[in-house]
């Protein structure tokens, strides 16, 4: 059964028309799935160029795709290429479709790796391209979520038929993660698409598409990379626990995040009379493809002492995810100072900043709130409330300007 994406409003509405829409975002998001949906099959014609006879024909002669495009019927409005990435050239051909006839087709691009795009020049369609981002199932996806509402500009429309996606228990979604597909599966299964997902796509397509040389290192560096997922980067400490150079490992975390399996969070900008900390945070995009390549295992209960770093790691993708979704002067990012007072993420916006704080305790006090009202102080004018994400069952107001509130609420 097809779910309603929050993509699916902006990336097919008018607000587009007449643009190449580029869809970007990693393997098994739902690119392909939202496409399929999205597009009616009597008047679209889709090159998937995962179909290594397409892929081969169109690398030995880019200039075939214009060729087929044009001689389409007239019927045919819609022309979609899924994982663009893997013929780079076609972009130029489609520039040319476009720049020839604007109105004439509507041309959709999906790709799951900038890196080939860049490295090879290719040309991204300067104003003529309105790009997305897709994320794994977020919160505005599913019933339930309050806190952080749906700016109105970015709200979409939602479909009389649109059925959401139901939120799973928190241990669940600790584990498993929250990609499409992973969450309608057994937990068993689960867990073997996941273990798949690590070594199909983050180790052979990566040696397919030649975005790492020696694949030894990197496998290392992979697991590491899982384990420290959402901790302060120190690449020098890293370098000397793998042997790998530290110029190594920033080319290796910088594949991940082209192919966007994950991102950087960085500090908070705004002065302060504190001396902040400056060094970002690495995060993989999926809880489950992180617990996957830190190789922790899937079929295991959360664990308490572990259970306040997976918590602290879904924030961050849920608000990532929402803030790339929002658009324009939406941010996340994290407040340290130099004596160690810490926000886990500040939820930026045009008219204000929201700190956030994240505990696994179920039963939240009012000093679990001391570092949300040392922030507030800090930043009167920017911020005027802060929220703590646990597991209580109901919301708590903990301060004047501090409410708790239950992860699934969030």
């Amino acid at each position: 059964m097809y779910r309603t994406r929050f993509l699916e409003h902006p990336f097919f509405g008018t607000h587009s028309r007449h643009k190449i829409r580029l869809l970007f975002g990693a393997r098994q998001t739902g690119k392909t799935m939202l496409l399929r949906h999205g597009l009616p099959r009597d008047c679209t014609r889709v090159f998937n160029l995962q179909e290594g006879d397409l892929r081969r024909r169109f690398e030995a002669d880019p200039a075939a795709f214009r060729r087929e495009v044009l001689a389409l019927p007239r019927h045919i409005t819609n022309v979609a290429v899924d994982e663009i990435q893997k013929v780079p050239a076609l972009l130029e051909e489609i520039q040319a479709l476009y720049d020839a006839a604007p109105r004439a087709r509507q041309f959709f691009l999906t790709g799951s790796s900038a890196r080939r795009l860049r490295t090879r020049s290719a040309n991204l369609l300067p104003g003529r391209s309105h790009a997305f981002r897709i994320h794994p199932v977020c919160g505005w996806e599913m019933a339930g979520h309050e806190e952080i509402e749906i700016p109105p500009a970015a709200r979409p429309g939602v479909r009389a038929t649109a059925v959401p996606f139901r939120q799973g228990s928190l241990d669940r979604t600790l584990r498993l993660g929250c990609l499409p597909g992973v969450l309608g599966e057994a937990p068993p299964r689960a867990a073997l698409t996941l273990a798949s997902y690590v070594e199909t796509y983050l180790e052979e397509e990566i040696r397919r598409e030649a975005l790492v040389r020696d694949m030894g290192p990197f496998i290392v560096f992979l697991r590491l990379a899982g384990a420290e997922s959402g901790r302060q980067l120190n690449l020098a400490k890293l370098s000397q626990e793998t042997g790998i150079p530290a110029s190594t490992l920033k080319i290796y975390y910088q594949v991940l995040v082209d192919s966007f399996v994950g991102h950087w969070l960085l500090p908070y900008a705004r002065r302060s009379r504190k001396r902040l900390l400056s060094t970002p945070r690495f995060y993989f995009f999926d809880l489950g493809v992180r617990n996957a390549a830190a190789e922790l295992p899937l079929d295991a209960p959360v664990a308490s002492e572990g259970g306040g770093v997976l918590l602290e790691h879904w924030v961050a993708q849920e608000l990532v995810a929402r803030a790339s979704y929002a658009g324009r002067g939406y941010r996340v990012s994290f407040w340290r100072t130099s004596t160690g007072v810490e926000v886990d993420f500040v939820w930026e916006t045009p008219k204000g900043d929201l700190p956030i704080e994240v505990k696994w305790t179920e039963r939240p006090r009012p000093q679990d709130a001391r570092h949300l009202e040392k922030f507030l102080d800090e930043y009167p004018t920017r911020a005027r409330r802060g929220l703590l994400v646990c597991r209580c069952p109901e919301p708590q107001q903990l301060t004047d300007r501090v409410r708790a509130i239950g992860w699934e609420r969030l």
